[in-house]
Formats: C-alpha cells, sequence, structure tokens
C-alpha cells in the first residue's frame, strides 16, 4: 500500500504535519476507493493543508495544490469536495493555489533580480487569484471596495447568481479562510443584475 506521503509534496523536502498526513491518506484512500475520481487524482498531488477557524465552533480544511495542477483539480472539484467533506463531517472544503508572492523591488534593495518582477507575482494579483480559487463554482461578476472613515477597507464581491445554491452556504467560510490567508476583509453577496 502506498504512503500518505505520495499525495503530499512540500516545498523542500519538508516533512508533512499530522494534519497534513491525514488529508493525504483522505485523497489517498477515495483515489483507491471512488472509480471516478481515480484517473483524476492519480498524477496529482498537494502542497500544504491548513485547518481555519471558522467560528461559531466550525472549521474549514483549506488544500493547496500547485498552480499548474489547478485546472486538473478544479475539474473533479466539485465530487472531491463532496467527498473529503462525507469524510470530515461538519467542516467545509475549500481547494486554494499555492502561489508566491515575490517583494517589489525598490532602489535599496540588496539584490537586484535581473529581470522584472511579472505581474501574476505581485501582492495584488495574488489577492485576486486566491479570492477566485476560493469562490471556484461561482464566478465574480463584480466587486466594489468599500473605505470606512475609519480607513478600513471592506470588499463586497459580487458572485454569479446561477450559482447562489451552491455556495451560499459557505460564504460565511470564504470570508474567515480570506481573512485568514490575506487579512482583508470580504462579503459577498448575490445581485441581480449589476
Amino acid at each position: 500500500m502506498l504512503s500518505s506521503r505520495a499525495k503530499i509534496i512540500k516545498q523542500n523536502n519538508e516533512r508533512p504535519d499530522e494534519f497534513e498526513q491525514l488529508i493525504s491518506q483522505a485523497v489517498l484512500e477515495l483515489e483507491q476507493s471512488n472509480s471516478d475520481l481515480k484517473p483524476h487524482l492519480r498524477e496529482i498531488h498537494l502542497t500544504a493543508a491548513k485547518e481555519v477557524d471558522v467560528g461559531g465552533g466550525k472549521k474549514a480544511i483549506v488544500i493547496f495544490v500547485p498552480v499548474p495542477q489547478l485546472r486538473q483539480f478544479q475539474k473533479i472539484q466539485a465530487s472531491l469536495v463532496r467527498e473529503l467533506e462525507k469524510k470530515f463531517s461538519g467542516k467545509h472544503i475549500v481547494l486554494i493555489a499555492q502561489r508566491r508572492i515575490l517583494p517589489k523591488e525598490s532602489r535599496s534593495s540588496t539584490n537586484k533580480s535581473k529581470q522584472q518582477r511579472p505581474r501574476s507575482r505581485t501582492l495584488t494579483s495574488v489577492h485576486d487569484k486566491i479570492l477566485e480559487d476560493l469562490v471556484f463554482p461561482a464566478e465574480i461578476v463584480g466587486k466594489r471596495i468599500r473605505v470606512k472613515l475609519d480607513a478600513s477597507k471592506i470588499i463586497k464581491v459580487h458572485l454569479d447568481i446561477s450559482h447562489q445554491n451552491n455556495v451560499e452556504h459557505k460564504t460565511d467560510t470564504y470570508a474567515a479562510v480570506y481573512k485568514k490567508l490575506t487579512g482583508k476583509d470580504v462579503t459577498f453577496e448575490f445581485p441581480g443584475s449589476i
């Protein structure tokens, strides 16, 4: 039998912690038992997993996947999330790509890079992509940033109304996970038309 470490490959050959091994084992068991997911899960792996406190005694599991394999995960995301939520009852499962933010180059930076930082590695771009990954089955149709008088910002995200039945019960989880990962407050709405 394959070890649970086969499904989780971390950067710099780090050892996965107990929680990550638990998630990896669950995905491995799904690969062996579920004939629909088996061909898809065979060639993909995870990079990390975290447990996030959503509030009200609830927890969510955030599974990080490599960016090149994100499309493959999204093809099977609905059934994979459904099966994993059965295994970990009472916890929402969220899949997000493991992206890297490169620092902004300043005049006084010690190591000058030979090429310009790609737009996909900027803080703003990575945060936007995390938001898209978070709500994946639904599409973001609009976004507003509201700045209050005390200079705090709230991002209002308008989701596609056709996916309201699938994602409406998870919006609190999405907001808590996004706050934990980026430090930004976000609210989700389903407007009729913008």
